[in-house]
């Protein structure tokens, strides 16, 4: 038997009981902190649900932009941004430490995601950020990316990460939200999980290969509920363990 982490975006829904019913069915989540949506007291509420499902906690920081939900690079001075980003991963730090949950990891959400993924500045910033706020705790991100090769150069603990919903692209990118069939249905996300986490590759134009050691099921997805328990159920019945990132 081997392992997989499925994580989901949560704190991100008004109704909460959706993220309460996406938590059974994985092993970590990524926590909306202020930049695209959410508040302390949804951190906190998203929090105490992850400690109840012994799932681990991870924080979401983002640019800082409700009005495009993150979606959107921002021109702003970098020290902006690492100012920004410092304050979204304290938030969730303090209130894990207020609840007695340690903090897993950190992903990035949206655009700043898929910016450092291929930008090495952006990833040089948010590694220097880490450093500096939550040293040690793992940096989540884009298989094969900038991201990676920093955290990899800097001997940096690091989640390579790949996604069940959304469609890739010939050079190994996800498929922007705005083209056509960039979010997968449910037949096209229990076959792309099974590619990905049993065979190792992911269908674009072509085959590609992909290792990864964590994958993303995002929770404002259409049917996220049904599709956490399915795609859980279809990893288990393949002897796969679905486990955080130890």
């Amino acid at each position: 038997m081997f392992s997989i982490d499925l994580n989901a975006d949560l704190g991100e829904h008004p109704d909460s009981n959706l993220d309460e019913m996406i938590m059974p069915f994985i092993s970590s989540c990524n926590i909306a902190c202020g930049g695209h949506i959410g508040d302390e007291t949804s951190v906190r509420q998203t929090l105490i649900l992850a400690k109840r499902f012994n799932v681990a906690v991870g924080a979401h920081p983002s640019y800082s932009d409700k009005e495009n939900f993150g979606r959107k690079i921002l021109d702003i001075q970098p020290g902006k941004l690492a100012e920004d980003v410092k304050e979204q991963i304290s938030l969730v730090s303090r209130i894990c430490q207020e609840e007695g949950v340690t903090l897993h990891h950190i992903k990035p959400h949206g655009a700043l995601y898929n910016h450092a993924a291929s930008n090495r500045f952006v990833s040089e910033l948010i590694l220097e950020v880490l450093k500096d706020t939550v040293p040690g705790i793992y940096w989540m991100g884009f298989a094969s990316s900038e991201s990676e090769k920093i955290a990899k150069e800097n001997n940096y603990p690091f989640i390579t990460e790949g996604f069940a919903d959304r469609k890739y692209e010939s050079d190994g990118s996800l498929r922007l939200r705005t083209l056509e069939g960039a979010v997968l249905n449910p037949r096209q996300v229990l076959d792309q999980v099974e590619e990905i986490v049993i065979n190792h590759r992911v269908h674009a134009e072509e085959w590609i290969d992909l290792s990864i050691q964590s994958l993303c099921l995002h929770g404002d997805t259409k049917g996220a509920v049904t599709l956490s328990k399915e795609i859980n159920q279809h990893l288990v019945t393949k002897g796969v363990q679905i486990t955080a990132v130890q």
